[in-house]
């Protein structure tokens, strides 16, 4: 039996929203993911930009509008996208938000024998 997971009870309480910024806390990282939780104040925004591997948002808390591409979208708790390499995208948060971001790692698919 192995012990090498990692629990969390409640994602919103481990990251501390800042009332005028965005804090990113990352949780675990190896060779298939980076898991990273945020939090954002009012009116916060990470602007548009792409990333070079497949990646999911989730939102744990709040309300935030989503740049998809050409699309806009509004996000509030329990939205979750998954999102390919290269798409353009953007967060803005219209109330404090708790986002988890997951990034998957090209190549870091396990192989069962």
């Amino acid at each position: 039996m192995s012990s090498n997971y990692t629990y969390i009870a409640d994602l919103a309480k481990q990251v501390d929203i800042p009332v005028d910024g965005i804090l990113s806390r990352t949780l675990h990282e190896d060779e298939q993911v980076k898991v990273v939780l945020f939090g954002f104040g009012v009116d916060q925004e990470l602007s548009e930009h792409t990333a070079s591997m497949p990646a999911i948002l989730h939102i744990i808390q709040g309300e935030a509008r989503l740049t998809l591409g050409d699309d806009s979208v509004e996000a509030e708790a329990g939205a979750w996208v998954h999102m390919p390499p290269g798409l353009q995208h953007g967060v803005y948060a219209k109330t404090p938000v708790v986002m988890l971001l997951l990034l998957m790692k090209p190549g870091g698919q396990r192989r069962t024998q």
